[in-house]
């Protein structure tokens, strides 16, 4: 049976630099699932990072996104403004018992678990109070217990998720030892709060995912479904990203650029789009949207369509 609450999409860069191709394509790809839905689409500055960030980069941003004729339907939200619900939300899983202070260090974790660096498994020594005897950071993170929870859900390209959390992340960071408050945690509270009916992104945060929708149960808060798109590598085979110097996506080849999002995600479009105006090419692609086209990855074979 159809849900009765009206849809609602976002699209939520961070900004530590300007817009690259494989940011358009996530903003395309959420715009057009709402908008053929006859949904919503907020556009939400994820500035909870500051150390990360460029001076300027959420304005130009959002010149960017205008001038390739994005339209988003409530005032722009900026995530920074919910510091002080974060800090709540913090305070009250404390109060309950379901987060704890850490004092480890990430090098002290990797020290005494042998885990090589990349992404570490917490085991949980501080579950029980500060390990003793080890270098520890100036200020203690603060963990979301996650032991024997498992996680399942169906990401609508992905397909089926089963994930034991513990086993997979382990007890993960919710406030960093610097004061700021982590990904999976402002994202994950705004998006429910925010009345987000369904997250697009791209695939390289699927993992991510399950914390959020953990700290979500956590809080009584309602889960969105999750859109998973395939991620843009480059000619090396690396995400399209600003850490991987991608090239800022250039305004006066916004029908191009727009016409290789909508190859990107499988879409199809005929080449006359290629010489309509901006405007032509946004109704032909809402129009014609079907999600169940997108790809779940690149093929191994298949050339990288982005010359950058």
């Amino acid at each position: 049976m159809p849900s009765q609450i009206p849809y609602r999409g976002r699209f939520a860069p961070s900004p530590t630099g300007e817009l690259h191709f494989g940011s358009l394509i996530t903003a395309v790809a959420s715009y057009l699932q709402a908008k053929h839905q006859h949904g919503e689409w907020l556009l939400r500055i994820d500035d909870i990072d500051p150390p990360r960030e460029t001076k300027g980069a959420s304005k130009t941003i959002i010149s960017t996104l205008e001038k390739f004729g994005f339209e988003w339907d409530q005032d722009i939200i900026y995530q920074s403004h919910n510091r002080h619900k974060h800090q709540e939300i913090v305070h009250q899983l404390l109060t309950q018992k379901k987060a704890y202070p850490c004092s480890c260090s990430r090098k002290s974790i990797l020290e005494k678990t042998g885990q090589n660096k990349g992404q570490i498994i917490y085991p949980g020594f501080c579950r029980q109070g500060p390990l003793q005897n080890l270098p520890a950071p100036a200020s203690p993170s603060i963990r979301l217990h996650c032991q024997q929870q498992t996680i399942c859900f169906n990401d609508l390209i992905q397909g089926k998720q089963t994930v034991e959390l513990e086993k997979a992340r382990g007890d993960f960071v919710i406030q960093r030892s610097d004061g700021y408050f982590s990904y999976q945690l402002a994202s994950g509270f705004d998006d429910a709060e925010q009345g987000i009916t369904e997250v697009v992104r791209g695939a390289d945060l699927l993992a991510d995912t399950p914390c959020q929708i953990h700290l979500q149960n956590s809080l009584n808060l309602a889960n969105p479904r999750y859109c998973h798109i395939p991620i843009v590598v480059n000619n090396a085979g690396q995400k399209f990203s600003k850490q991987n110097h991608a090239k800022p996506v250039r305004l006066e080849e916004s029908v191009s650029l727009l016409h290789k999002s909508l190859q990107f995600l499988g879409q199809n479009p005929p080449p006359y789009l290629l010489d309509v105006k901006q405007g032509e090419l946004w109704l032909w692609a809402i129009s014609h949207w079907q999600l169940d086209l997108v790809p779940k990855k690149l093929k191994q074979n298949d050339k990288n369509p982005i010359k950058a």
